[in-house]
C-alpha cells in the first residue's frame, strides 16, 4: 500500500524469479487480494507497448520497498480489472 500511495518501486519474488514492480492499484477479488502493477523487470519492446499485469499478493514473496520512484504509465485508468472486483487503493 506504501508503494502505491508514494509511487516507489518494490521488488519481489514471483513464480521463482525476482521482479521489480511498479504497482498502480490494489483490488479485492472473491476475497483476494491483488495489484495491478507496470513488471519493470520485463523487456518491453516499446513505451507504448507497456500495460499493467495482475498479480495475486499471497503469490509475492519477499518483498521490498525501493527507494526509486516511478511515474504512471500515461494510460492508466483507476478502474478495476473487472466490474465485480473492489477497489482497494489507487494512485
Amino acid at each position: 500500500m506504501e508503494a502505491i500511495a508514494r509511487k516507489r518501486a518494490i521488488v519481489a519474488r514471483y513464480n521463482g524469479s525476482e521482479i521489480k514492480l511498479a504497482p498502480h492499484l490494489m483490488f479485492e477479488r472473491r476475497g483476494d487480494l491483488f495489484v495491478s502493477a507496470l513488471n519493470m523487470s520485463k523487456d518491453w519492446r516499446t513505451d507504448d507497448e507497456r500495460k499493467l499485469g495482475q498479480f495475486k499478493l499471497a503469490g509475492l514473496g519477499g518483498t521490498a520497498l525501493l527507494d526509486e520512484r516511478f511515474e504512471p504509465l500515461p494510460s492508466f485508468d483507476a478502474a478495476t480489472p473487472r466490474s465485480d472486483d473492489t477497489l482497494i487503493l489507487a494512485i
